[in-house]
């Protein structure tokens, strides 16, 4: 089965780009965005510097049909813009819950991309979730952010393992019902 049959409508249109499944070919650019510690220390799973082969065995895990997590790239190449601005996923969760993930390459922060990112992705619920969850280290009040401008709400404070920094760091966890 492909992400095409797990998600019904798996393209979303937005005016300033697409969310389209990642595909194998934007492993390349995966990897130079992903692979930018300022990208990677924001996130839980992202190493750095990260090994050769990383986007590669990212790609091929969530494209895997028993994986739970459906990912989407930023593309704005209809309207001229980059291939791959970022990257967003939901990750399924008990009880018609997911949580949701993104990051966004450095030349396209502060431009609004990521609510608009969140925002696209939570109108679309392609996994017709009840709630969406999502924490932020709390030290990207950027992130935070985000998902408050998106409407959702605090729950409280947490911790999660950061690769890319070898250490555990505080985090905010967040919900909204959708």
């Amino acid at each position: 089965m492909k992400i095409e049959e797990l998600v019904p409508d798996a393209l979303i249109a937005t005016e300033r780009f697409d969310l389209r499944p990642i595909r194998a070919s934007d492993s390349g650019l995966v990897g130079l965005y992903a692979g930018d510690e300022r990208v990677a220390r924001f996130t839980s799973s992202i190493p750095h510097p990260m090994p050769p082969g990383t986007a590669e065995a990212f790609i091929a895990r969530v494209m895997d049909p028993e994986h739970p997590e459906d990912v989407w790239v930023l593309d704005g190449t209809r309207i001229g813009g980059g291939e791959v601005m970022g990257v967003i996923g939901l990750t399924r969760m008990d009880r018609s819950q997911s949580e949701i993930g993104y990051w966004i390459a450095p030349a396209y922060w502060n431009s609004g991309l990521a609510s608009a990112a969140v925002t696209a992705l939570l109108d679309a619920n392609p996994q017709d979730s009840s709630t969406i969850f999502a924490s932020v280290f709390q030290d990207n009040a950027s992130s935070a952010r985000v998902l408050t401008n998106c409407g959702f709400s605090y729950l409280g404070d947490a911790e999660s393992f950061s690769v890319a920094r070898k250490a555990t760091v505080p985090t905010w966890t967040y919900s909204r019902t959708v």
